[in-house]
């Protein structure tokens, strides 16, 4: 090898060997690959592509994660109660497409008051409608003791409180038991049915349901009604 050879040889190895020591001159580097437009792009596509499937990676997992009932009650399916434990005058929650449905054993004294405290009423008689045709009764239920209802005030969707008490002192003489909403005052009675004067119009919504048994029953289902 000549003398000029091997000076270019050393000079090309003193080069790569001073890029690889040098971090400025392996940014200034990089620098210049990424700034070719055609790079660029390949770049920006292949880490687009790795953030997708790291994403599809997490929300698979999320999904397969929630049993069958848990997609079902979020698809609105109908959802099982039971009230085999339910005694007189207690009341249970359960949720169907995401709203509260109240399950409340009501006693005879309270279905007595029913028939004939009505005159403080606003729709005594269920005309409108806020209930399937077979509860549009003076108990708004299929069977009298069990009033299945939708624990959402017709005002402004507020969730009231139960109270099965007689003539409580911040509600009144005229109190004889039902629910009360204290976000404006509104009143229903142990059906459901709306007090007159209130800001709510109209009596809390009765959903469509049915027995399976005499301790079961299916809210969201009305097909084959049955007392």
């Amino acid at each position: 090898m000549s003398a000029r050879n091997q000076k270019a040889s050393n000079e090309q190895g003193s080069g790569d060997a001073s890029s690889k020591s040098n971090p400025e001159a392996l940014e200034s580097s990089i620098v210049e690959t990424v700034a070719d437009p055609k790079r660029r792009r390949l770049l920006v596509r292949s880490a687009a592509a790795v953030g997708g499937l790291g994403g599809a990676a997490l929300v698979l997992p999320m999904l397969g994660s929630m049993s069958p009932s848990a997609r079902a009650k979020a698809a609105g399916a109908p959802v099982e109660a039971d009230i085999s434990k339910l005694t007189p005058g207690q009341m249970i929650t359960v949720e169907w497409r995401g709203k509260p449905v109240w399950i409340v054993n009501r006693t005879e004294e309270t279905l007595g008051r029913l028939a004939t405290e009505t005159a403080k009423l606003s729709d005594p008689d269920s005309l409108e409608e806020q209930q399937p045709t077979y509860t549009q009764n003076p108990v708004r239920s299929i069977k009298p003791e069990y009033l299945v209802v939708v624990g959402l005030c017709t005002h402004l969707g507020c969730s009231p409180t139960y109270r099965p008490e007689i003539a409580p002192p911040d509600l009144g003489d005229q109190w004889d038991g039902g629910f009360f909403c204290p976000c404006h005052g509104s009143k229903f009675d142990m059906a459901g049915r709306v007090y007159s004067g209130v800001p709510a119009p109209t009596n809390l919504e009765i959903p469509p349901y049915r027995y399976i048994d005499d301790a079961t029953i299916i809210v969201g289902e009305d097909s084959g009604v049955a007392a």
